[in-house]
């Protein structure tokens, strides 16, 4: 870990003393006035405790190239603010000085950063007032610089010591997780078919297969390997616009287009880019104005020569009241599936991780997590941070004891875990009912009640929220699992047949 924080130094052109001379001529007034704004416009949005524990040790460190680059005295620092703030940042930063195109947040010394704090709340008050006076010079002296930046929005983050964040296209595309590139992704034989896929879909020029439809279970890693198709194409071929979301986001502009009756400009938006990335497209089951608008979406692109990319948790032909033809389309392309982590991949994730934090582990801690913990590769990687961040903040030694004692709560949950596909299954065998029913509309008693039983012991017997118990279920809301919840309570009571069905199926399901 220390090599990289010098490293990062180094970059920076840090010296013993703090920041490097040619550092203090990047902080110009503007860019200090800039920072002060944005800092406070920081503040009054997430709160003062916020800002004094996580923003206000962040530092200027300078602004050159349509960049203004941080700094954070801590690994633990720069990753909370990139993964809550940076968005937010970067928005107040183009907002006041549309010159700036990216924020990126480096690990440098609590020296540095103090630095660089320090250097915004030392100006007179005069110089934040007019943050955007001196906009015009700067753009000119930047304008040539910054068209390079532009074309390479992540390339600072390949070394996996910088946080950055490009602005959106037009502020449709999410932002992408400067982790998730193919560099991190840790190959293995469940996944090797999927990685081989995106890699070659994203260093192609022409399209090499139409759609690529990614499928697996939660946290085997779909969205890493979308977000590393894109900071690939963004790298090596700038002249093409990326634009990557969820299926829900999707919706939500489709929705957002009808009510403000500019569904022309949707179209426009979505059906002139050259590789659409959509993201957990289940989730438009069942929503059919969505889908038929998805569908045409999709048409256009493909007509045109452009790049699709989907991933799902299931197949195209395994999806629920998504319509037969763009069911049909789904799976014209290539279907990649991620299969559930072996031990050696997890035991490699594990070990990847370990070393990208700069942490040396036992051995046997690491095969003890990766023998105990095998539900997904998310579930994996947070027990990892617990462990380390605990090491970190009270100085306890990493060993086998230490970790039985910190992550006892989710060590005991993958002892028996049950998922929802489990207990929709078990319960439309017992009730002799098709999977499929319970992602239906049908309101039948016959189909409705066994519904409503899944939906409770999904809540007895599973950490899901109700919200996502209710897309497992087509999507309902969480108001129908909690009427679901309620009303198996009431009859569990009162009605002895079905009580007895919901022991039987529990100490199934258990067992």
């Amino acid at each position: 870990m220390q090599h990289a924080v010098r490293d990062t130094q180094s970059a920076l052109g840090q010296s013993k003393g703090g920041i490097a001379g040619d550092e203090h001529a990047a902080l110009d007034d503007h860019a200090v006035a800039t920072w002060q704004v944005v800092r406070e416009k920081l503040r009054a949005e997430f709160g003062a405790t916020a800002y004094r524990y996580w923003l206000e040790p962040v530092g200027l460190i300078a602004v050159e190239a349509g960049v203004a680059r941080l700094g954070a005295p801590t690994r633990a620092m720069r990753d909370w603010v990139t993964q809550h703030y940076l968005d937010r940042i970067q928005k107040f930063w183009h907002s006041e000085d549309p010159d700036v195109h990216f924020v990126e947040i480096n690990i440098v010394s609590a020296a540095a950063a103090q630095a660089g704090s320090a250097a915004s709340t030392s100006k007179n008050s005069s110089a934040a007032a007019a943050p955007a006076s001196g906009s015009r010079a700067k753009s000119a002296r930047n304008n040539e610089s910054r068209e390079n930046v532009v074309a390479s929005p992540c390339q600072p983050a390949r070394s996996g010591r910088t946080a950055i964040a490009s602005m959106s296209d037009d502020g449709i595309s999410a932002a992408l997780d400067p982790r998730y590139t193919f560099d991190n992704f840790v190959l293995g034989k469940p996944n090797e078919f999927a990685y081989a896929a995106a890699r070659r879909l994203a260093e192609a020029e022409s399209v090499p297969f139409n759609p690529l439809f990614l499928y697996g279970g939660v946290g085997l890693g779909k969205t890493h390997l979308m977000h590393a198709i894109a900071w690939h194409i963004r790298r090596t071929q700038p002249h093409r616009t990326v634009i990557y979301l969820s299926a829900e986001k999707f919706m939500y502009r489709f929705i957002r287009a009808l009510r403000d009756k500019n569904t022309v400009d949707f179209k426009d938006q979505f059906r002139s880019v050259d590789v659409l990335m959509v993201d957990d497209v289940q989730f438009i089951s069942g929503k059919d104005s969505t889908q038929e608008e998805f569908f045409h979406t999709f048409n256009a692109l493909v007509d045109q020569g452009r790049q699709i990319i989907v991933s799902a948790d299931k197949s195209p032909s395994d999806l629920e009241d998504i319509e037969e033809r763009l069911r049909s389309r789904l799976g014209s392309g290539l279907v990649a599936d991620i299969h559930a982590t072996t031990y050696e991949l997890r035991l490699g994730i594990l070990e990847a991780k370990a070393e990208r934090q700069g942490v040396e582990l036992p051995q046997r801690v690491m095969e003890f997590l990766a023998h105990k913990i095998t539900a997904n590769v998310r579930e994996l990687e947070g027990a990892l941070n617990r462990v380390i961040a605990h090491a970190q903040l009270v100085g306890r030694e990493i060993g086998l004891e230490m970790v039985q004692d910190i992550l006892h709560d989710v060590l005991r949950a993958s002892e028996r875990r049950v998922s929802i596909e489990e207990i929709q299954k078990r319960v439309a065998e017992h009730f002799n009912i098709k999977v499929s029913d319970m992602h239906s509309a049908r309101r039948a008693r016959a189909v409705a009640r066994p519904r409503q039983v899944a939906m409770y012991l999904s809540k007895q017997l599973t950490t899901h929220s109700l919200p996502e118990i209710g897309r497992k279920f087509g999507g309902r809301d969480h108001t129908t699992v909690m009427h679901a919840v309620r009303k198996i309570e009431e009859l569990h009571g009162t009605d002895p047949s079905l009580c007895e069905d919901i022991d039987l199926l529990r100490r199934m399901l258990e067992s």
